[in-house]
């Protein structure tokens, strides 16, 4: 079969995606089947504990319609700054880069109404023209589901690690994180592991755990599928205040069993991806 040509117009781009990602050592793509398993809150807290474990970490909010990263980490109001034609990325304390859509709206309010081409207009210019300078991670938080914005976005990052699959123990949520464990198969990117979140609520006055979604569904589906078993995140109030007030909660919360739980998450990517 032929190859398709080469334009300047592609040369061009493909040398400005190299020149993004080449001071970057490793990207690590963070997914789920479906919306409203966790998702964000996983990636904001993956990043925090990599940044204080002293890796240079950068966060890249492509959510395209629900960029809430920033909020997270309490940045709603900052605003991007351009140096040499590039997008200079948000600095979070202690050493987090953080880009997302959010800075570029009009308000919080603003709905993205956009198409497809738009969109992946738009997740192109992120990913070519930012300057995040030298990192050891990006981890990079996905549109929810396996439609044409994931696949465009793994397109465009041809050098992913790995990818993280986030669930809930419910059959649902396991069934469409099978999903996405095929997809990663499917377009080469290796399969990380899977997280299990929401995997019972602990009592903030007698520490129990009740298993409101049921619970182990994510281990058993990592067995089953053959990918590795990271860790489960519980669901309890802290989470929720220090998503509010901007904060992970590993920072805001360092002692939680959610946030002990996100660490030693951390310590498996890290050996895994390492």
């Amino acid at each position: 079969m032929p190859q398709p040509m080469l334009t300047e117009e592609s040369i061009q781009e493909e040398t400005a995606l190299q020149d993004t990602l080449r001071n970057i050592r490793h990207v690590i793509i963070v997914m789920s089947g479906k919306g409203g398993v966790g998702k964000s809150t996983v990636s904001s807290n993956l990043a925090m504990t990599l940044s204080m474990k002293g890796y240079k970490t950068g966060i890249m909010d492509l959510d395209l319609t629900g960029p809430n990263i920033p909020k997270m980490f309490a940045a709603e109001d900052d605003q991007l700054n351009v140096e040499d034609g590039k997008l200079i990325p948000v600095e979070i304390p202690p050493s987090i880069k953080l880009m997302s859509l959010a800075f570029l709206l009009q308000s919080k309010d603003t709905p993205v109404m956009w198409r497809g081409p738009v969109k992946m207009g738009a997740v192109k210019q992120f990913i070519e023209d930012v300057n995040w300078g030298e990192l050891d991670y990006l981890v990079i938080d996905m549109p929810p589901g396996t439609g044409d914005e994931a696949i465009s976005i793994v397109q465009l990052i041809p050098k992913a690690d790995g990818m993280i699959i986030v669930t809930t123990p419910q059959d649902v949520a396991l069934l469409d994180s099978r999903k996405s464990l095929v997809f990663g198969a499917e377009t080469k990117i290796p399969i990380i592991g899977i997280i299990e979140n929401m995997s019972g609520f602990v009592c903030p006055h007698c520490g129990e755990i009740t298993n409101i979604f049921k619970t182990g569904g994510g281990e058993a589906t990592a067995k089953e599928m053959n990918a590795q078993f990271l860790g489960r995140i519980p669901i309890e109030p802290g989470i929720v205040d220090s998503g509010d007030k901007g904060v992970p909660i590993v920072l805001g919360y360092p002692d939680s069993p959610s946030a002990k739980a996100f660490k030693e998450i951390a310590d498996k990517v890290i050996k895994t991806v390492e």
